[in-house]
């Protein structure tokens, strides 16, 4: 590898890998929970498609607002952090240098050649400096609220087409078990993707969200199924 080379790794895929695939999974599996639960209570198959348009609309609404308020309030968080690192970097030069170089030390260097460390790195960016190595900022995984809550409002909105589109087109008497044999299909395949896009363990991923996936289902569907017992016989 080149000097010019730069190495791509997988933390810089972090933020956006963890909005997009919690958003897909979402779209899946409270899609067609929601269906199967409406399904299992005796609905009408038109009813039972509305329910899942509804339930596609307001899920991404939420999970854009809900994302992008929780990695605003994060973002707020690290801007807050640095301002105050900017005031000590303006009223107490020498102690940051000392911290800095502190920092180093613990990590392996000695003091000299730590010191050294500090001072360059001070001179050269004093605040990216402290920002990264006392606050543990850095670009890879600083926040980006409206990124984060595109990504998860798209990514849900692809996850819960899926089984919605299997829910158009399977037949009234079918129905529960074509959404959720697809529904587990698609969550086994994104959590198999996710774990290799991630670096983790291919099968392992799509095992543990599958498992979740089918939980959660059967138990929506058995609340809807006694519910819908109880409403019959009312």
């Amino acid at each position: 590898m080149s000097a010019r080379q730069i190495e791509r790794h997988r933390t810089g895929r972090v933020g956006w890998l963890r909005a997009a695939v919690l958003g897909a999974n979402d779209g899946i599996l409270s899609t067609a929970s929601l269906v199967l639960g409406v399904a299992a209570a005796h609905a009408t198959h038109t009813s039972v498609v509305v329910a899942g348009v509804a339930g596609l609309v307001a899920g991404a609404m939420s999970m854009a607002a809900g994302e992008y308020v929780s990695v605003h309030s994060q973002a707020d968080t690290e801007e807050a952090d640095l301002e105050l690192e900017r005031t000590e970097l303006k009223t107490d030069d020498q102690g940051e240098r000392k911290e800095l170089m502190e920092i180093y030390v613990a990590r392996g260097l000695d003091r000299t050649l730590a010191k050294q460390v500090a001072e360059q790195l001070m001179a050269h960016d004093a605040l990216g400096a402290h920002a990264r190595d006392e606050l543990g900022i850095s670009v890879a995984f600083s926040a980006r609220p409206i990124q984060a809550g595109l990504a998860s409002a798209g990514s849900f909105v692809i996850g819960a087409a899926l089984p919605l589109v299997v829910t158009a087109v399977a037949p009234q008497a079918g129905l529960i078990p074509f959404v959720a044999g697809t529904s587990l299909l698609f969550l086994a395949l994104l959590g198999g993707l996710a774990a290799r896009a991630g670096g983790a363990g291919v099968t392992l991923g799509a095992i543990r969200v599958t498992f979740w996936g089918a939980l959660a289902m059967a138990v929506t569907a058995g609340v809807g199924a006694l519910f819908g017992t109880l409403t019959t016989g009312t």
